[in-house]
Order: C-alpha cells, then structure tokens, then sequence
C-alpha cells in the first residue's frame, strides 16, 4: 500500500510505503511532521516504521524528519553526500529558504549506489542521481521509483543551487532513461508519472538518448 502526503510550503510529496504482509512501513523524505503522519500510519494499521528514506538534503525534504522520528522510530537513511544537511542548516538550504524551523539530527544509515536494505520480501535499491544536489538518490522497490527532485513529470529537477550540476543531471537522467521495464514514479513535487510515458515525452530523458 502507498500513501501520499504533500506537505510545506513547496508542495513537497512524501510517501508511505506499507508492506501489508508483516505491517512494516517506510517513509520517503518528510518536508513537515503534521498528523497528517500519524493518521496516515496509523489508518494502515502500520505496526513499525523502518526506516526514513531521504531522496536529498533539502530542507523542504528533510523538515520534520527529527519529529518522525521521534515520534515514531524508523532508521534515517541518506546519501553521505547530503548527509551533514541533516546537521547543518547552511546547507540544507534552510537559512536561505526560511522554510521553518529545521529539527537537526544525524543519519543512521549512510546510503550509496547500489546500496540494498531489506524490506518486506524484497529489497529497497539505491541509484545515486547526482544533479540536483550531489547526494540526490532515487530509490526503487519493485516496479517502483521515488525519484525525489531527480526527475518529475515532463521535467527535470532545477541544478542552480549550491551542490546542483545540469551536468551531472543530464549524465544521472541519461541512466534513468536507459533502464529496462516499466517503474511507477513518484517525484518529490508535482504528479507521479511513469518511466515508459517518461522516456517518450520527456525531452530530458530524450535528448540524451539519440
């Protein structure tokens, strides 16, 4: 089962993810912790919170990820490129957006490409997606993609932020439209897309592919 909640003041879309075998869930970046969590969770019978995968450093991404997870556990997961985003509010961009009031605090699982982490009956696969920040990840289960600020509908995350690169994006986005299968997308603002609709409408993806 995935719930979506879009949060803060840039619209910011968190997912839960819920295996509905063992109750296990797991959250996708948290942009504000409201009881916008605590009824989503609970409505879904979710019996532990594993873990809080963040796509990137963002403050409208990692907001209320202190709140989550002190109020409801869950190992936060984050690529070392990001990760003192967590800690440091100059650059999580927090100061420069007043965004809110940022709960600090640290990861407990430091993410890389190709990283896996166990969850339900399969596994959670991490493909690091420089561009947007250089710790951007996507993170796919299943037929699923949450492509945090890598890639949206019809578009591309923006790179003119400290640690962006329209470079790296493109090389990161070129990877993405080379992929195999079908993937369900789910983008950190705006509606989810799929990679087939993606790779045929999204001159990012196309204009790599040639």
């Amino acid at each position: 089962m995935l719930k979506t909640l879009t949060l803060g003041s840039y619209a910011t879309n968190c997912y839960i993810l819920i295996d509905d075998a063992t109750g296990d869930a797991l959250a996708v970046d948290c942009a504000l912790f409201t009881d916008d969590w605590r009824r989503a969770l609970d409505g879904a019978g979710v019996k532990s919170l594993r873990y809080i995968l963040l796509t990137h450093g963002h403050v409208d991404h990692i907001c209320g990820v202190k709140a989550l997870k002190d109020a409801c556990g869950g190992q936060i997961c984050i690529h070392p490129e990001d990760a003192d985003c967590l800690f440091d509010e100059e650059k999580s961009l927090n100061s420069r957006m007043l965004y809110g009031a940022q709960g600090l605090c640290k990861a407990d699982i430091l993410v890389e490409e190709g990283a896996r982490l166990p969850f339900g009956a399969g596994e959670i696969t991490v493909m690091h997606t420089p561009g947007h920040t250089r710790g951007s990840v996507c993170y796919l289960y299943n037929d699923l993609m949450f492509s945090g600020d890598t890639l949206f509908y019809m578009s591309m995350g923006r790179t003119d932020l400290p640690g962006g690169s329209t470079k790296q994006l493109f090389a990161s986005l070129r990877r993405i439209g080379q992929m195999q299968g079908e993937y369900a997308i789910f983008p950190g603002h705006d509606r989810p897309t799929s990679l087939s609709f993606e790779k045929q409408y999204n001159r990012y993806l196309r204009a790599k592919q040639g």
